[in-house]
């Protein structure tokens, strides 16, 4: 398997685990932490902020167990478009799998917005009289190169890929260093009064949109499953993937909170005029070993943040080519570029999304943007995913499970607990800005887009349901091998 290309779209599989995992870190880390402690800090109202990034781990860990299984029995481009396409083509058609892709067009960049937003936030730091315009002028600029980049074949982004998750190690590394080097437990646990007072409603509240930044700073450990088909040995590899880089992640998160706090006096987070509500890092670094060293770090962060924009195009570019060539999603996205085998179309229009939500979260704030993009996603991918993993099972319990999820049911629970209540407390985390309701209304909007699309192409419900089951003719070859190397029930 390794190597050959894969029997359908032209990928060639060149992305062994080491560059899998750094795939995953890069997007996963990227600018994350860096913009999100202040957040999560004034989500809980004080240091036990950590409490949302352990949680949002947990999440993840959950939902990634979900993709494991699911990312190793169907290695095909695309991610929970397979998924729901094979799941859910018995009784509605294709309406999933085209929802899916509707939604991911809008939430996939909109992840990646976010990142941009946060270049140009700590862009801030090292260059003071940026402004507005300027501002906006950098980030479409990065936005451009990061498409010009991803303009080239699979084996040579790779190698890239590699690179910036070693830049992103060395940035996180020297905060956490810097951080320890002058850490004091009496600022980094110094909680205010009727901190974790769980039968106060302002608790939840603020552990329900922590929860919401943590899991936002955990996306993109799914995004090598969303490069299925490029992905060596990838019954093995991307569960692999999605694990070690889940684990590793986690620390860092939690080394970096716990840095954080332990230097700067958390009140200043919840400042908008101080350096550590705006570029935290900066502000460690700077109050730790001086300017000199927090602007060599920035320059660090920036290329983070960077690389995690670089990862999430490439993994997100390839959603709509999968559904496009299956004639799920409108056949110009089945186009692969002519020499370097990568989905044009898909790759052009997620930038220019990406511009636009990036524009969005400049002139609103962040915290808006990771709401709207959550509540989004919540629907018609992490909700429809669980039950995906379960309908599979029965639906094919023949296919063959190179991983299966441990503990099953319990993680898919878990899973579904976390993300009902994201959705849940959305309105009440963004007040006037009614998140749930732009969710619904995107998807209402892809409901009658999914009924044009199918009377023209005159599938269900205008004409038979396409039953394609093609992930079980390779169910005879390989034994269940998960990522410890001893077989799990």
């Amino acid at each position: 398997m390794s190597g050959s290309p894969p029997p359908s779209g032209g990928f060639v599989r060149h992305v062994g685990l080491f560059q899998a995992t750094a795939i995953n870190m890069s997007q996963m880390c990227g600018i994350g932490p860096f913009v999100t402690i202040p957040l999560m800090v004034v989500a809980f109202g004080g240091p036990q902020a950590v409490v949302g990034f352990i949680a949002g781990a947990v999440l993840a860990l959950a939902d990634g167990l979900i993709w494991a299984e699911l990312g190793a029995s169907m290695p095909g481009s695309g991610g929970s478009y397979v998924y729901l396409r094979q799941a859910f083509q018995y009784r509605t058609g294709r309406l999933m799998p085209f929802l899916f892709v509707w939604t991911a067009m809008l939430f996939i960049p909109l992840i990646m917005s976010t990142g941009v937003v946060g270049f140009v936030q700590y862009l801030g730091y090292l260059v003071p009289d940026l402004g507005q315009t300027g501002g906006d002028l950098v980030g479409l600029a990065v936005i451009a190169l990061v498409v010009l980049l991803l303009w080239r074949g699979i084996e040579h982004i790779a190698k890239i890929t590699a690179v910036m998750w070693a830049v992103m190690i060395a940035a996180v590394s020297l905060v956490i260093v810097a951080a320890a080097t002058h850490f004091s437990a009496d600022l980094a646990f110094s909680y205010p009064e009727g901190a974790f007072s769980l039968t106060d409603s302002t608790f939840w509240v603020g552990f329900a949109g922590g929860l919401t930044i943590g899991i936002y700073d955990y996306l993109g450990y799914n995004t090598t499953a969303y490069m299925g088909a490029e992905i060596k040995d990838p019954g093995r590899t991307i569960p692999r993937s999605v694990v070690l880089s889940i684990i590793g992640i986690m620390a860092i998160y939690l080394l970096l909170q716990i840095g954080s706090l332990g230097v700067l006096d958390w009140h200043r987070m919840l400042d908008p005029k101080d350096i550590a509500s705006t570029s935290v890092a900066s502000a460690v670094l700077e109050e730790t070993w001086g300017k000199g060293a927090a602007q060599v770090v920035t320059v660090l962060i920036l290329v983070t943040a960077f690389a995690s924009v670089f990862a999430g195009l490439l993994g997100g570019s390839r959603v709509p080519y999968d559904a496009a060539r299956d004639r799920v999603f409108f056949r110009p996205y089945a186009k692969l570029h002519a020499k370097h085998r990568f989905p044009v179309l898909g790759l052009a229009t997620m930038g220019a999304v990406t511009a636009v939500g990036f524009l969005i979260g400049r002139h609103t704030d962040l915290v808006t943007l990771i709401q709207l993009l959550t509540t989004v996603m919540v629907l018609v991918q992490a909700l429809a995913q669980i039950l995906a993993l379960s309908v599979l099972r029965r639906r094919q319990p023949g296919l063959r499970r190179p991983h299966r999820m441990w503990l099953y049911p319990l993680p898919s629970l878990i899973a579904l607990v976390g993300w009902l209540v994201i959705y849940g407390f959305a309105d009440r985390n963004a007040p006037g800005r009614h998140p749930i309701e732009w969710s619904l209304a995107w998807l209402a909007l892809g409901g009658v887009a999914f009924l044009v699309w199918a009377k023209t192409e005159k599938v269900w419900p205008f004409g038979p349901r396409h039953i394609s089951e093609e992930y079980l003719s390779d169910a005879v070859t390989e034994q269940a091998e998960p990522i410890g190397g001893t077989t799990v029930g």
